[in-house]
């Protein structure tokens, strides 16, 4: 089973790097048409993109299905949409402003869009960071809560992807419709909990307060006919015993 299980993992590992080789090949044919620079830049974003709302799509399908295994995948899944992302942020500064920083520093100022895809990447460029298990077990239950910024990272990337393209709405809505359902999978989940929740904390409070209340009203009974009524020592010794016995 678990050669099996391996057999599967780099089988995914391998095709996650198919993407990579095919623009490689258009590159060397020169089929990047008449801009490859924005072709390069296009292509590299969308498959960030892609293997980000893969990696949102684990959760849903390891809760309809139940494989935990699932776990090593989702992880898998984000370190390629933070490796193609960092492809398209290379290919930004490298080939299209060959790292000429003052260049760079006034487009990222003009061009508002720029500043939706910086704000995905450093997120990524976090969720990245933060992936190995010994990260996970430093940062405790902040790991989860910085984690959850993934929903932020790929609203982000959709905005900077929609005005890149200039008012192109097709690929962009088509982007968020999934991102928004695979958001949507984890409210209805979250609500569904909650109702849980709320639904047994009735049960545990009916539970602790009425003995606390019956042994108040003992002792209030007890003391009232102490008081009425005087018990000598020799009477509380034998009733002590008897409740002993």
């Amino acid at each position: 089973m678990t050669f099996r299980f391996n057999n599967l993992y780099s089988l995914t590992l391998a095709v996650c790097l198919i993407p990579l080789l095919w623009l490689l090949i258009d590159t060397a044919f020169d089929n990047l048409g008449p801009n490859p620079i924005q072709a390069l830049h296009i292509r590299l974003g969308d498959w960030s993109l892609r293997f980000l709302w893969l990696t949102l799509a684990i959760t849903p399908i390891q809760t309809v299905t139940k494989w935990r295994g699932m776990t090593e995948y989702r992880q898998m899944l984000g370190l390629y949409a933070f490796f193609y992302a960092t492809l398209h942020v290379l290919a930004y500064l490298l080939m299209d402003h060959a790292l000429v920083w003052s260049v760079i520093n006034i487009d990222i100022i003009e061009s508002q869009y720029i500043w939706f895809g910086v704000l995905a990447y450093i997120i990524i460029f976090s969720l990245a960071l933060t992936s190995p298990k010994w990260a996970k077990k430093r940062m405790g239950k902040n790991w989860k809560k910085l984690h959850r910024y993934i929903y932020l990272a790929a609203g982000a990337a959709i905005i900077h992807y929609y005005w890149q393209l200039k008012g192109n709405l097709a690929e962009p809505l088509f982007y968020l419709v999934i991102i928004s359902l695979l958001l949507g999978f984890r409210v209805l989940v979250w609500v569904k909990n909650r109702q849980l929740t709320r639904l047994m904390i009735p049960t545990g409070q009916r539970v602790l307060v009425v003995p606390v209340k019956q042994f108040v009203m003992a002792e209030t009974i007890k003391k009232k006919l102490s008081q009425c009524h005087p018990i000598s020592q020799q009477d509380e010794s034998l009733s002590s015993f008897q409740s002993i016995s």
